[in-house]
């Protein structure tokens, strides 16, 4: 029979075992986030509690404490047992926290936004609507296309028009918008003008160098580069809410390795403003 001192060592011993697990599920398997906005709604509401599964595309493995105090740190991603699908839900590290003008990874600072192209896509917004080129399915919240379809930019009710990359001369908007090819790793794109709009900060960022421009003549720190091959996978990302989401169409495309996970159910919903569980959303699949 046990003393109450080997009791006690029992207890430790199996917290202690129940806190890694914890911490390697957390890690490596499902983690979950609480939405504070209504940038996905219909499909996600302020409140709702969501499940995101980080096996498909393989967790992440990097210096968190690095990561803590904003520093540039090494992404490792495990290997995955799918892959990203257009018009999957997805929980990511916003990708501008400090700057407009360059990318970094704020720990704490979490987007969730519906994937709407993948790398190595050409997409675009033509009336409003999404378009992938080669792809006959619609993406997106389709009834929110239709609004902003219908928008006079002149009587915009308080909606930004302009868009990625706020360039005058090509004049992009939420209403017509690209084409814009969405790089995958290993794709090569010719420097011209308008590809150093369009891809200026991703190039920095993977290089650690600054892209300038004199006439027609492209650096990449010293260097003067026809053309430029991507280390990674981009992915360009959009809110159901149209009207009221701050996604690609402002702010460019999204790293890969800044993804955490796919976004898969909704495992509680709270009211907000009442306080009351929303039965009818626990468990709901997103869809």
């Amino acid at each position: 029979m046990m003393n109450l001192a080997d009791r006690l060592l029992t207890v430790m011993v199996c917290l202690s075992v129940a806190i890694v697990i914890y911490f390697l599920m957390q890690t490596t398997t499902v983690c979950t986030f609480r939405i504070p906005t209504d940038s996905m709604q219909p499909a996600l509401q302020p409140g709702d509690n969501i499940l995101v599964n980080k096996w498909v595309m393989g967790a992440r493995i990097f210096d968190i404490w690095e990561a803590a105090e904003e520093k540039e740190v090494e992404i490792y991603r495990l290997p995955g047992l799918g892959k990203v699908k257009r018009n999957d839900v997805l929980v990511f590290h916003y990708p501008y926290p400090r700057s407009n003008d360059s990318l970094s990874m704020h720990l704490l600072k979490y987007y969730v936004k519906r994937c709407i192209a993948l790398p190595g896509d050409t997409m675009g917004i033509e009336h409003g609507h999404y378009y992938i080129k080669g792809v006959n399915e619609p993406v997106g919240n389709v009834e929110a296309q239709k609004r902003i379809s219908r928008l006079d930019k002149d009587d915009a009710r308080g909606i930004v028009m302009d868009a990625y990359p706020w360039d005058k001369y090509l004049n992009w908007t939420i209403q017509d918008f690209g084409p814009l090819h969405v790089p995958a790793r290993g794709q090569t794109v010719a420097m011209d003008s308008t590809a150093v709009k369009l891809y200026r900060k991703l190039i920095e960022w993977e290089q650690k160098k600054p892209m300038t421009r004199n006439g027609n003549k492209v650096y990449l720190g010293d260097s003067l580069i026809q053309e430029y091959r991507f280390r990674e996978n981009y992915y360009f990302m959009g809110g159901d809410n149209m009207e009221n989401s701050k996604d690609s169409r402002y702010w460019g495309l999204l790293p890969e390795p800044y993804i955490v996970g796919v976004a898969t159910r909704i495992w509680k919903s709270v009211d907000k403003y009442t306080d009351e569980v929303r039965w009818d959303r626990v468990m709901k699949q997103i869809e």
